[in-house]
């Protein structure tokens, strides 16, 4: 059969190369000027940078580790952001070392202590906004210095109008433990992504076209293929028929500096309000300084409101647009040749291991496996 997918990024590549790799041939469209969709890295002064936010992967699910081990060797960076408030570095995710710093204690129970006494503010009363819900969880000192400013900046709005499931649990750890992540897997592909995505597509039945938009030819490829894998947006598929579907978008500023290190981390989040952006990543540490001795890269992060024309990065959960998701479902459904994926495709805030799990799942839906 004749596939055609619709985007270069994670979830149809994964398809793309097992569609391939069953006979079948393939052709890639890419809206943009490279492969690799978001997790897209270009190397400069020697440096992987990450060109649309950093991307640390992590996972539980051994399959999907496995999986991208055919095409890519991992390094062992583990992600241990730092937040900056105000100029005081707090440890994440809130572990010992940010309640140290927070409060001067030294055990767990004294750590304790200070977060049930700060949660009693909310004691009897049913949170009703992310703001109640986190000082429900965690109390109002981190709060207020690691939570609300970094959130309303994230989602373009106070916390007290965004809605309290938003946070339905805070990782609170007892332990002087910097490890973000619970995942058994993690790490980064050592030449960087970009490098393990052009191995996934080399195959003889895959072909790729970019600078290419789906939207220019739409009726001529449906005709022409026998089945089409979609990626983007699904309310831009049906011509936002129903309404449109809300999204987040980022815009990143990026600069070389002439110094080797720059702020000593990979990833540092701003999380008072003040600061327009949400943490800066210095790129050369997921590789533990690889690169120019004497130079380093970072991107500042800024999160924006989306609209049509704007990048969309992460869709909006909340219930207005999960339901109106599920009347695109609907119509989705209907679509004999089509199949929807990743995270505009199928509305959903994946991670990579999900992705690439979920592209799984629809290689196995398609070809009975």
């Amino acid at each position: 059969m004749n596939y055609l997918i619709v985007g270069a990024g994670l979830f149809g590549t994964v398809f793309a190369r097992e569609a391939a790799n069953r006979g079948n041939k393939v052709t890639i469209i890419e809206r943009r000027n490279h492969i690799a969709g978001n997790i897209y890295t270009k190397e400069v002064d020697g440096i992987q940078v990450h060109q649309y936010g950093a991307h640390i992967f992590h996972t539980s699910n051994k399959e999907v580790w496995n999986y991208v081990h055919q095409f890519a060797e991992f390094n062992r960076y583990t992600n241990c952001p730092v937040a900056n408030y105000k100029g005081h570095m707090y440890n994440l995710p809130f572990n010992m070392n940010t309640f140290s710093e927070m409060w001067g204690v030294k055990t767990p129970q004294e750590a304790m202590d200070k977060i049930n006494e700060q949660r009693q503010e909310m004691a009897g009363k049913a949170p009703q906004n992310l703001e109640e819900q986190a000082i429900s969880l965690i109390g109002r000192d981190i709060y207020e210095k690691l939570i609300k400013g970094y959130t309303e900046k994230q989602w373009g709005r106070k916390a007290t109008e965004l809605p309290a499931f938003i946070i339905k649990r805070l990782p609170v750890r007892l332990t002087y433990d910097n490890n973000y992540f619970n995942d058994d897997y993690q790490g980064i592909p050592i030449g960087g992504y970009t490098k393990m995505v052009e191995k996934m597509l080399d195959h003889p039945n895959i072909t790729i076209e970019l600078n290419t938009d789906f939207f220019d030819k739409k009726d001529e490829y449906l005709n022409n293929f026998d089945k089409v894998v979609y990626t983007g947006m699904i309310d831009k598929f049906f011509d936002y028929k129903l309404g449109e579907l809300e999204y987040r978008s980022l815009h990143f500023e990026t600069e070389e500096k002439n110094v080797g290190n720059y702020q000593g981390n990979a990833v540092i989040n701003y999380t008072e309000a003040e600061i327009p952006y949400t943490r800066i990543i210095e790129h050369k540490h997921f590789e533990f300084g690889k690169g120019d001795k004497d130079k380093t890269i970072i991107t500042r992060e800024y999160p924006a409101d989306w609209k049509r024309g704007d990048e969309p990065y992460y869709p909006v959960n909340n219930n207005r647009n999960n339901d109106l998701y599920k009347k695109y479902a609907e119509l989705a459904g209907k679509q004999d040749k089509v199949i929807f994926g990743g995270r505009l495709g199928q509305y959903k805030y994946y991670n990579m291991d999900q992705v690439i799990a979920a592209a799984l799942e629809a290689v196995n839906s398609e070809f009975g496996e």
